[in-house]
């Protein structure tokens, strides 16, 4: 093997430690420590601990306020203790993890931060995505040529070592860097190296596996990356040496852990009783008649809320399923100048669909009005940002600006509905566009333009089965999610994560049409889904900070127009109650919840116009009816699934490697910016500094931010909002068919097998008794729901050969 191939090899194994980072723009929640899921999540958090400096559990604080609070149940907290060797009072115990010596630190090394210092300003400038007005020269040669051209002019960079005549090829470069060290050293050391800036490192990894736009404009990769830092050390003659010190484990780890179990143990416990007994009154209950409305929502926390209050407001039945709708695409908006992928970040975009408009009276109103816009927005953007005129547009325009800032600040709410007012007077693009579907027999790049008949009836036909359907109203609503927020670089993390943190709306107008579809329909037929001719399916969108559920229903026939209009009716009363259980969440007025939610998003000065998925804990797979009389908090995602329908487990086999696998993302993502927002999470808004389009540093300067702001997880300094709970999923099938899904995939039994969620059946064949995953496809009866003596598990105690 040649040097080259070898020093490619180590720094591929070198960069599974460190997470992907999306831009900011697109955010995407994942799990910071992915690279660690083969490992168990007491090691992983040890090992992340020592390579990233990272804690991996809740403070004592943290979990005294849980006791104080009722959240764990101290009987169950008392067996976890005494299991894990711990006889003294919890309180006792909380004190020692609290004074435990944390493992000793190494000073700042100033020759790394210097290194760290000249790195930041050229990534920066390199990776900027289009809010730079001067770019860094020859970014289209690739980052280490484009530095090889700046090192010389740069007087932060010594003109010593091999930075002082740097190769053309990057290997080259760490080739020369590493020859004092052998081979053996060498992925301990590209490791040290590439989590020494976890941020850029995880966006140069994540950008160069896209392969986007941006990365096919200007090239980089963690070989130029690792390359040009080698060299930067080189220069300052920094060690390199990989550190031989054991790992010292934190005294307080274990301690740590059995409160961790206790505390998720205690909320797992609520939502299994709560499964099983609705599970015994659904095999009791008629569930024949026609509902006058179906909505499907995205799995997401935030749609439990809406869907408990519209199911309230009237006869309607709702159901979960994953945001994107089932539709792997690439998104190209009427407006927009770029596509995006909506769809989750685990699969690939299959399909290339764009607004084409089909009304050309709306679309040249919305050219003309949206134009004007536009253009007075880069003049006075071009003015700012101009070192000519940008400080006679200041004299101009200051007393204007001031007063417009003052009422944007004192009276935002008034603000907006200027700007709500202006904006009404421009068509929405779906007004005038449809979603280009129909199979067009050309490629956009490597993608198909639209979907074949075949493709159609597909993803129509999953999306039928994963929930389980076999009813149709008149009315069926596909429902995406965005949020509304102003001034947020986080903007992102609110929308559809299921849609790679894009609103979810084009999705659903993609499945609509589908399933509008005269020739789909016919088919879906053929596959055993009668779908009535008087249904009509139609698009709509949630704004998950306002609670406010648009329809786009232009075609739906006025034939519907009264069951419309009651639709309208009682969603605008369930955005009222939802909206006011909001306010309440975060401690504002619930007599006026719409107007408080609509003050927050209008808010340029708000650092929380909703709580996003903040609380999630739980993830539940089986029949609305299993939940819909249960305040679950807005902490559990929903996704619709009914067993008897699913014979083969095919349905379960696709919800289990597709969602839960984006939810525990999601919930590790949440729980690790919780208990240590410094390394895993995004600090303050407050000094958050916007870079390049693509993140936000804290302060002037450094590293990229990785994950969630204190904003999004903590009510006040010493209040905090989300719970750091693993995930606990709970699925309403037989145990023996969820046992073959798990053993037909291994990555998912090594989730399990190494604690980083849990998986409890409540399954329906065996009087309705809860069974809990152990390890090794092996599972415990769950003696807590039992009436006196439940049944043993009738599933394999192993995968049948």
């Amino acid at each position: 093997m040649s040097t080259e191939s070898t020093i490619h090899d180590s720094i591929d194994t070198a960069a599974t430690t460190v997470g992907s980072l999306w831009p900011i723009h697109s955010f995407v929640t994942a799990n910071p420590l992915a690279g660690f899921e083969d490992q168990p999540f007491s090691e992983a958090v040890t090992q992340a601990a020592d390579l990233l400096g990272g804690r991996g559990y809740p403070s004592a604080e943290t979990f005294r306020a849980a006791l104080q609070r009722g959240q764990i149940d101290p009987e169950i907290l008392d067996a976890e203790l005494s299991e894990a060797g711990y006889e003294n009072d919890p309180e006792v115990l909380l004190d020692r993890m609290a004074t435990a010596t944390d493992a000793s630190k190494s000073d700042s090394d100033t020759t790394t931060d210097r290194v760290d210092q000249v790195l930041t300003k050229w990534l920066s400038a390199f990776l900027d995505e289009g809010s730079a007005h001067w770019s860094m020269p020859n970014r289209e040669a690739g980052f280490y040529t484009a530095f090889r051209g700046v090192a010389e002019h740069d007087s932060e960079i010594p003109d010593e070592g091999v930075i002082a005549d740097l190769p053309e090829a990057p290997t080259e470069a760490i080739e020369t860097v590493l020859a004092p060290y052998p081979e053996s050293q060498w992925v301990p050391i590209f490791e040290e190296q590439l989590a020494a800036l976890p941020g850029w490192t995880g966006l140069i990894k994540q950008r160069a596996d896209d392969e986007g736009a941006w990365q096919s404009a200007y090239p980089i990769s963690l070989a130029g990356y690792l390359a040009a830092r080698l060299a930067l050390l080189d220069a300052v003659g920094a060690d390199i040496a990989p550190s031989n010190d054991s790992i010292d484990p934190d005294p307080a780890a274990e301690l740590a852990g059995a409160f961790l179990r206790a505390w998720e143990a205690t909320y797992r416990g609520d939502l299994v009783e709560t499964v099983a007994a609705e599970s015994q009154s659904l095999a009791d209950s008629d569930k024949s008649g026609r509902p006058d409305a179906q909505m499907v929502f995205c799995i997401d926390t935030r749609s439990e809320i809406i869907r408990r209050h519209i199911e309230a407001a009237g006869d309607y039945e709702t159901h979960g399923y994953a945001g994107f709708f089932g539709v792997p695409m690439e998104y190209q908006g009427y407006d927009a100048d770029v596509s995006v992928d909506a769809c989750p970040p685990i699969l690939e975009p299959q399909h290339r669909i764009a607004d084409v408009p089909t009304d050309d009276d709306t679309r040249e109103r919305h050219d003309r009005l949206w134009g004007i816009r536009e253009t007075a927005d880069e003049i006075i953007e071009t003015l700012e940002a101009n070192a000519a005129t940008a400080y006679g547009f200041v004299e101009t325009a200051g007393s204007g600006y001031g007063l417009a800032l003052a009422a944007r600040t004192l009276v935002p709410g008034r603000v907006q509905e200027l700007f709500d007012a202006a904006d009404g007077t421009v068509p929405d693009e779906h007004e005038f566009c449809d979603p280009l579907v129909h199979h067009q027999h050309t490629y956009a790049g490597d993608l198909p333009v639209g979907l074949t008949t075949d493709e159609k009836v597909e993803y129509a036909a999953t999306a039928f089965d994963l929930m389980g359907w076999e009813t149709f109203s008149r009315l069926v609503v596909f429902t995406g999610h965005a949020s509304e927020t102003t001034n947020n670089p986080y903007d992102s993390s609110l929308d559809c994560g299921a849609c790679a943190g894009n609103p979810g709306g084009p999705n659903a107008r993609v499945l609509a049409a589908i399933c509008n579809d005269t020739d789909v329909r016919t088919a879906l037929r053929d596959r055993g889904f009668e779908i009535p001719e008087d249904t009509v399916f139609l698009a709509g969108e949630h704004n998950t900070t306002t609670d406010e559920v648009a329809l786009y229903d232009s075609d739906v026939p006025e034939s519907h127009a009264a069951s419309l209009d009651q639709l309208r009716a009682d969603l605008t009363t369930a955005r009222e109650n939802a909206a006011a259980e909001r306010a309440e969440s975060m401690g504002a007025d619930t007599s006026s919840g719409v107007t408080e939610t609509e003050r927050r998003a209008a808010d340029w000065a708000e650092t929380r116009p909703e709580w996003g998925l903040a609380g999630n804990a739980g993830f539940v797979v089986g029949p609305r009816e299993l939940t819909s009389d249960v305040d679950l908090n807005g902490r559990a995602f929903l996704h619709s699934y009914d067993w008897s329908t699913d014979p083969d487990g095919e349905a379960l086999e696709a919800i289990l490697t597709g969602p839960m696998v984006v939810t525990q993302w999601i919930n590790t993502q949440y729980y690790f910016s919780t208990v240590d927002n410094a390394v895993y999470g995004s600090g303050s808004k407050v000094t958050h500094n916007p870079v390049g389009n693509v993140g936000v540093y804290q302060g002037n300067g450094g590293d990229l931010m990785t994950g969630l702001p204190l904003q999004s997880l903590m009510a006040a300094d010493d209040d905090l909002h989300h719970q750091p709970l693993r995930l606990s999923t709970v699925i309403h099938a037989p145990v023996a068919r969820v046992n073959d899904v798990l053993a037909d995939h291994t990555e998912l039994m090594d989730l399990l097998d190494n604690n980083w969620l849990s998986v409890t059946v409540v399954d329906p064949t065996q009087d309705h008794s809860a069974f809990e995953y152990e390890r090794d496809l092996e599972w415990s009866p769950v003696s807590a729901l039992s009436e006196a003596d439940r049944t043993e598990p009738t599933a394999p105690a192993a995968a049948d050969d």
